[in-house]
């Protein structure tokens, strides 16, 4: 079975499908994994990485591609002005976050070409599914950074500072829902010593 993760093209999406600590576990079941050139290089996994642990490295998608049974990527099959992903997909699976209600377009383009697409954003969010459970953790990843990226270009500190030059009261951060991502970044603001509030309309989150 051969597996393969291509670069991500949509901008401002620096994360890769599988990870070089992954490859053997992958190859354990059956899986030759075959990896992109760079396609780990935005989340700091060279190519060497994964030579290293298994992983064969193509350069040309054309051969990436070529007799591929499953293809793994972080957003949904799309194009731009260089790469058109989906000439690529002929009898394969795709593992994706697809959102096919927010991503019409390329849904429909993927409909037509009458492949296997599982939507990761689907899988039940259920203990039995929680190692599949890909939503919750990179959300986690989403509070932590938003507040990380707050903090950043905000213009003062966040904790109480008591200084021989005089008091600066700790920042008010206000988190708007307390979801997964809301849950971290409360308790991030807090970590960093910000008065944190946070605001939500469903009971659930009472």
């Amino acid at each position: 079975m051969k597996l393969v993760v291509p670069s991500e093209i949509l901008e401002n999406e620096h994360r890769v499908g599988i990870t070089p600590d992954c490859v053997a576990a992958l190859a354990k079941i059956g899986f030759k994994v075959f990896i992109q050139s760079n396609a780990g290089i935005n989340s700091s996994y060279s190519d060497d990485d994964y030579k290293k642990v298994g992983a064969k490295i193509s350069s040309k998608l054309s051969e990436l591609y070529s007799k591929a049974n499953l293809v793994v990527k972080i957003q949904r099959p799309t194009k731009n002005k260089k790469v058109d992903e989906f000439k690529y997909l002929k009898n394969m699976s795709i593992l994706t976050l697809l959102y096919e209600q927010k991503f019409k377009t390329e849904y429909n383009s993927l409909k037509k070409l009458n492949i296997n697409v599982f939507a990761l954003e689907r899988m039940p969010r259920i203990s039995r599914a929680q190692s599949m459970d890909v939503l919750s953790s990179q959300s986690n990843l989403s509070g932590y950074k938003a507040v990380i990226d707050a903090a950043s270009i905000f213009n003062k500190a966040f904790p109480l500072m008591m200084t021989s030059a005089g008091t600066v009261a700790p920042a008010k951060v206000l988190v708007i829902g307390a979801g997964v991502a809301g849950l971290q970044a409360i308790a991030t603001a807090k970590r960093l010593g910000a008065v944190v509030s946070s605001f939500d309309v469903r009971t659930s989150t009472k």
